[in-house]
């Protein structure tokens, strides 16, 4: 099982051989005897890729499962002995909650034998994540309708700011020195890729301002972003914590229709295992 998980997470034979620090032989020689004995093929191979079969796509979520209650048994084991252990694998995006690095240097201090993994990601991927089990817990901003299905705890909420250079002096500003989004739609914007939590939240303040607006820049990177408003190539709308990264930027409140940015802690339904309980009481 681990092998088949390995092949089809690393999209082919070799990479999954590195990853499980065996051959490759070894490797091919596991899937085809798991293969006869289901009396199917779990892959599709070609001279260019690797592929899941319909019968490998469905043993591959079985499998996981199946090796996470493995580990979960061997955790509650080192729990009846007083010794804490196991692997804890977090999902997040850019950006997101700086105090998540200081849970993970408590929970590392308590507990040394608890490993962590951080898997940075858009939030479609950790909640697709989150549901097949590759994830334990995730700190991420989601809106209402992305958290169903979800246990989630609220750590912070921002309203968003526009970040300008110092040299733009096209912002117009109301008399308490706000900015309105449909001054803003009229400025070059620098947006983030869809997908991403801020380029979300920004697309639905715009929808529920009323307001059009065109993107001339598309940006996968925090930094990029802040060179490309740095430069006076654009504006660019981020949570203040973000913007507070770069304070040589100016940053400007919106009088209305500000986006919001929740990041909470989630994690799937149910009792959590001992180490990402753990790792959940210093996050919260």
């Amino acid at each position: 099982m681990e092998v088949v998980v390995a092949v089809a997470e690393a999209g082919g034979f070799t990479a999954a051989a590195r990853r499980l620090h065996v051959v490759q032989s070894a490797v091919s020689g596991t899937v085809r005897t798991l293969e006869r004995e289901f009396g199917t093929p779990l892959f599709t191979r070609t001279t260019h890729r690797v592929s899941l079969t319909p019968a490998g796509e469905a043993f591959v979520p079985a499998a996981r499962a199946a090796l996470r209650a493995a580990e979960l048994a061997r955790e509650a084991v080192d729990a009846a002995k007083g010794e804490l252990r196991g692997r804890v694998t977090v999902g997040t995006m850019q950006g997101v909650w700086a105090g998540l690095h200081h849970a993970l240097a408590a929970l590392r201090s308590e507990h040394p034998g608890v490993l962590v993994q951080l898997r940075q990601a858009a939030v479609a991927d950790i909640r697709h994540a989150l549901r097949e089990g590759t994830v334990d817990l995730a700190v991420m901003a989601l809106d209402r309708q992305q958290q169903r299905g979800l246990v989630t705890r609220l750590l912070s909420r921002e309203d968003m700011v526009l970040v300008a250079s110092p040299q733009r002096d096209l912002i117009v500003r109301t008399a308490e020195g706000r900015v309105e989004l449909a001054e803003v739609a009229r400025l070059p914007l620098v947006d983030f890729t869809p997908g991403w939590a801020i380029r979300h939240a920004v697309d639905r303040a715009f929808r529920a301002a009323g307001v059009d607006r065109s993107t001339t820049f598309e940006v996968n990177d925090i930094v990029a972003a802040s060179e490309l408003v740095r430069n006076n190539l654009g504006v660019c709308i981020m949570p203040p914590s973000i913007a507070n990264h770069f304070p040589d930027l100016p940053t400007y409140r919106f009088a209305r229709h500000a986006p919001s940015w929740r990041v909470m802690v989630v994690r799937p339904p149910g009792e959590p295992p001992a180490a990402v309980a753990a790792l959940l009481r210093h996050i919260t």
